[in-house]
């Protein structure tokens, strides 16, 4: 990656308070960008003041909804990129809310489109898409051309995100790219409950003494990506001229049965327990069972691959949280 091509340049954050926005703000701050962060700070969002503490004097935060959409191209003047993280993720709670979560993970998606086409056409944006539009694998491991067919409105709504950036760069020519995340952990993780994620729950669970909650036979198959690989990856996606219109698979080459991981958190955080526990209904019709991901297009057209082992980035986790943990429990 060509640290150069953040010298100096403008970069604007949807969603920056979150996990995966905070630590991109601070890579980009560490580049010498200059970077601009908007986050709505909507309640069980994972948005934390914290998360952008030792640069938050040193960036421009705004407040703002996004469903607003007026105040949409204010925010994009100006900027050289733009990593369009805002969104919901929660897959549970897009079904009890499907409006609200429509809204936000598709009509504030295409104010975002809409506006760069109008104020900033020039502007190269990547957008944080989601394996969980695929739904249950029908093979292993996951590519690009793998079908849509995906078991909540989470998914229906991300791909919808997705195509609004798409079709917007073979209509009119706007440079967005869409990365497919897959399971993302790592410092700044949202660790009160298990809606966001699972693993930021079993952290804490750790952190209080408390079992591992295992759903199901704990046979099912993920992969996981530390935070700073995905940071990596969202660099190279929007500073690299191949990957306009382009659509990307993240993943890991280390897939871990969950009871594996379980025991792998144990192992390296030095003590804990695990228990199996029946899928609560909400989580079980909406299960998709075993997942891995086939980056290889990424990595053949962009060079991206992870470079930090499962148990490296839990230890990094588990120490970020032994320091700071107040301030996300």
């Amino acid at each position: 990656m060509n640290s150069e091509a953040f010298q100096g340049k403008r970069a604007l954050i949807t969603g920056g308070q979150g996990f995966i926005g905070s630590n991109l703000a601070h890579r980009l701050m560490a580049l010498g960008s200059r970077v601009r962060v908007v986050d709505a700070a909507l309640p069980h969002t994972g948005a934390n003041a914290f998360n952008l503490h030792g640069i938050e004097q040193d960036l421009e935060l705004h407040h703002i909804d996004l469903r607003d959409a007026d105040a949409i191209p204010d925010l994009i003047d100006g900027q050289d990129y733009l990593f369009n993280l805002a969104g919901l993720v929660s897959h549970v709670d897009s079904m009890e809310a499907p409006h609200i979560d429509l809204e936000i993970n598709a009509a504030c998606q295409l104010s975002v489109v809409e506006a760069c086409l109008k104020h900033n056409p020039d502007i190269k944006i990547v957008y944080a898409g989601t394996r969980q539009i695929y739904g249950r694998a029908q093979y292993l491991p996951v590519d690009e051309k793998h079908p849509i067919v995906p078991v909540d409105f989470n998914g229906v709504t991300k791909r919808a995100g997705e195509l609004y950036h798409m079709v917007s760069y073979r209509a009119y020519g706007l440079r967005a790219a869409s990365l497919r995340l897959t399971n993302t952990y790592g410092p700044r993780m949202h660790c009160k409950d298990g809606r966001l994620n699972f693993l930021g729950e079993w952290i804490r669970r750790l952190f209080d003494h408390q079992p591992l909650q295992v759903f199901g036979t704990g046979e099912q198959i993920r992969d996981l990506n530390f935070v700073d690989d995905v940071v990596d990856a969202l660099l190279l996606a929007v500073s690299d001229e191949k990957s306009a219109g382009q659509i990307y698979g993240l993943g890991s080459p280390e897939p871990i049965r969950l009871l594996d991981l379980a025991q792998l958190l144990i192992e390296v955080f030095g003590s804990g327990s695990y228990e199996l526990c029946p899928f609560p209904l909400e989580r079980k019709r909406i299960e998709i069972g075993n997942y891995q991901g086939n980056y290889s297009k990424i990595r053949s057209q962009l060079g991206w691959q992870p470079k930090i082992s499962l148990r490296d980035g839990l230890a990094c986790t588990f120490e970020f949280y032994g320091q700071y943990r107040e301030h996300y429990w």
